[in-house]
C-alpha cells in the first residue's frame, strides 16, 4: 500500500530524492534541472527579511535555484505565504550578488492536497503559474525575468490538464486513496521510483515515527483552524443580534437570521439594557 503523500514525512522522502526532483521539475516546468545537494527544512542564515521561511524541499544547479512546497490545509493566507516564499528565495540570490543580476532562475513549486477556498470563492485549478515577465500595451510578453511561481492542484486534475502533468497528479491523487504500487500503471520512470520510496513496506521504523507525529500535528492545526472559523462566525451572529435588539427586533427574528440561543440573547439584551 502506498503511503499518502499528503503527509508532509513521505512528501518530503519522496521529492527530496535527486532522481524523481529531476523528473518532476522537468515534467511540470519543461526545463533540464540537474540537483546538486537536495536539502529538507531549508532555512537562509542569516535569514532574509523579518520572515524566517523554511522550505520544504530545496535544490540548485549551477544555474537554477527550486523549491517544492506542499500545501496540506487550506488556510487562506497561505497564496500569501508561498508568495514571500518566492521572493525570498529570489533576494536572497540576490542579497548574496556582487550586483543587481540574479544568476540564477528561481522555480517555486507548491502541490495542495486538498480543495482550497479562497475566502468565499472555490479555486478549482489544476495548474496556475505566476510569471514575472511583463507585457506591453499589446499584450506581448517581454521575457526579462524566468522566475515562475506554480501551484498544482491534484483535486482538478482534468482533460485538458497537461500529459506530463497529468501523470504526476493521478499519481498523488492515487497515493492519497492508499491504492497498491502495482495500481500505478506509468511509463514514467521517475514516478516509479517514487511508488517505490512511498511504499509502506520501504518505510523505516524512524519515518513511520515521524509519520505519526506529523499526523497528530495535522490534526491539531486543523481542530485549531475548524474553531477559529466557528468563533469567527459566531462572533458575526453576536453583531447581527446586537444590532437587531437595538433596532427594535423580536428574539424571534434573531432566532431567524443567527444560529444564537435563547441565553445568548438574552445576554446581549442585559449587557444593551433593552429587552422586548
Amino acid at each position: 500500500m502506498l503511503i499518502p503523500l499528503s503527509n508532509e514525512v513521505i512528501f518530503k522522502k519522496a521529492f527530496s530524492d535527486p532522481f524523481v526532483l529531476q523528473g518532476f521539475v522537468k515534467d511540470i516546468v519543461g526545463i533540464d534541472f540537474i540537483p546538486g545537494r537536495v536539502e529538507t527544512e531549508k532555512r537562509f542564515r542569516p535569514s532574509v527579511g523579518p520572515i524566517d521561511v523554511r522550505f520544504d524541499i530545496f535544490a540548485e544547479s549551477q544555474d537554477k535555484r527550486v523549491v517544492v512546497e506542499i500545501q496540506k490545509v487550506d488556510y487562506d493566507y497561505n497564496f500569501d505565504r508561498f508568495l514571500n516564499y518566492f521572493c525570498t528565495a529570489i533576494i536572497e540570490l540576490q542579497k548574496n550578488s556582487k550586483s543587481y543580476k540574479i544568476e540564477k532562475t528561481v522555480y517555486c513549486i507548491v502541490v495542495i492536497t486538498s480543495n482550497y477556498v479562497l475566502q468565499t470563492e472555490m479555486i478549482k485549478d489544476d495548474y496556475l503559474v505566476v510569471d514575472l515577465n511583463p507585457r506591453n500595451s499589446e499584450n506581448i510578453q517581454r521575457k526579462i525575468y524566468g522566475h515562475k511561481l506554480i501551484f498544482l492542484n491534484p483535486s482538478y486534475r482534468n482533460s485538458h490538464t497537461n500529459a506530463s502533468i497529468s501523470e504526476w497528479l493521478k499519481f498523488i491523487t492515487a497515493s492519497m486513496k492508499e491504492c497498491e504500487p502495482s495500481d500505478i500503471k506509468t511509463k514514467n520512470s521517475f514516478i516509479q521510483r517514487a511508488v517505490s520510496l512511498i511504499d509502506e513496506n520501504c518505510v523505516s521504523p524512524e519515518e513511520r515515527s515521524l509519520m505519526f507525529e506529523e499526523s497528530g500535528r495535522k490534526i491539531v492545526q486543523e481542530a485549531a483552524y475548524e474553531k477559529k472559523i466557528k468563533e469567527g462566525k459566531n462572533e458575526r451572529e453576536i453583531e447581527i443580534a446586537t444590532e437587531m435588539i437595538k433596532n427594535g427586533e423580536s428574539d424571534e427574528k434573531i432566532k431567524k437570521y443567527t444560529a444564537l440561543e435563547d441565553e445568548k440573547i438574552f445576554e446581549l439584551r442585559q449587557q444593551l439594557n433593552i429587552f422586548q
